[in-house]
């Protein structure tokens, strides 16, 4: 074994003149961003690890792919780990910064709608995911997501359908087993070039309901788009196993793509102000989801 294979054998120098970062730069994220993470000697100097360097590159590859620092460094350091199966659990541990509120199941619907809607007005080509925990549920939303996926990118709808199906002019629809913890989950992905949002529901065992008598989703969600953009691959780990080939295809847009443009503050009071209107509503919007 060369010194250069051993861990904790390359000076911070060596990192620089390898991956073309400056000391300063590399210093500067292990401060903010815990990353690298390098051993020290007993004298202080640190010292860097042959993964160390080849996890600097694939950040620096994933900068290029448009990623923000933030998300490229999560992205490769969560590389090679269990792939997820929860979209909110993943959130919550990857973005605790994103506040989670027990939500009635008539404003999660209306929050839905809002992000759709807006994606609609906006004529974004966009990927999209929505988990809808029952086939019964989906169908009676699919005439609206047979809307919506004429232009997107990718549209995939998560249930327990029996089977994986692609039918003509829809979302592709993907099967969820009982005890896939997505089957608790209500979800919606919306990842485009200049628009979007995510948002993650779950009911919790024995969960107690929301003053107003209904049933509660704890929820988090958010128009940042670097959460947004980590969001969507999240939802690629998910449907890797029913549809690996898809997973890789959608996981490859993502990047290819970059992540939506930073507008997060007007999306956030669009999709604020449509949500508001569809609660205030009489009567909401007519369709059945979880």
């Amino acid at each position: 074994m060369s010194d250069g294979d051993r861990p904790g054998s390359l000076s911070i120098g060596d990192v620089a003149a390898r991956t073309g970062l400056s000391e300063a730069t590399l210093r500067m994220w292990e401060t903010r961003h815990g990353f690298p993470d390098p051993q020290r000697l007993a004298s202080g100097h640190r010292r860097y690890s042959e993964r160390d360097v080849a996890l600097l590159v694939q950040t620096l590859d994933e900068r290029e792919r448009g990623l923000s620092l933030k998300a490229a460094i999560a992205r490769v350091t969560q590389a090679g780990e269990e792939p997820e199966r929860s979209l909110f659990a993943a959130l919550r541990r990857r973005r605790p910064e994103v506040d989670r509120h027990l939500l009635s199941k008539r404003t999660v619907l209306a929050m839905s709608y809002a992000i759709e809607d807006e994606l609609c007005m906006r004529a974004e080509r966009a990927v999209l995911f929505g988990t809808f925990q029952q086939e019964r549920f989906y169908r009676h939303a699919e005439p609206r997501w047979r809307e919506l996926s004429r232009t997107a990118d990718y549209a995939v709808a998560i249930a327990d359908f029996e089977q994986a199906r692609h039918p003509s002019g829809g979302p592709v629809e993907l099967p969820l087993q009982g005890s896939d913890p997505m089957s608790r989950e209500w979800a919606l992905v919306c990842a485009g070039p200049g628009y979007g949002a995510c948002l993650a529901g779950i009911e919790r065992p024995g969960q107690r309901e929301t003053p107003d008598g209904e049933r509660g989703f704890e929820t988090l969600w958010s128009v940042d788009p670097d959460v947004v953009h980590e969001a969507a691959h999240v939802c690629c780990d998910i449907i890797a196993e029913p549809a690996p080939a898809l997973a890789r295809k959608i996981s490859q847009h993502l990047d290819s793509a970059g992540g939506p443009a930073d507008d997060r503050f007007d999306v956030a009071a669009a999709v604020t102000s449509r949500m508001v209107a569809y609660i205030g509503r009489a009567r909401g919007p007519a369709r059945e989801r979880g």
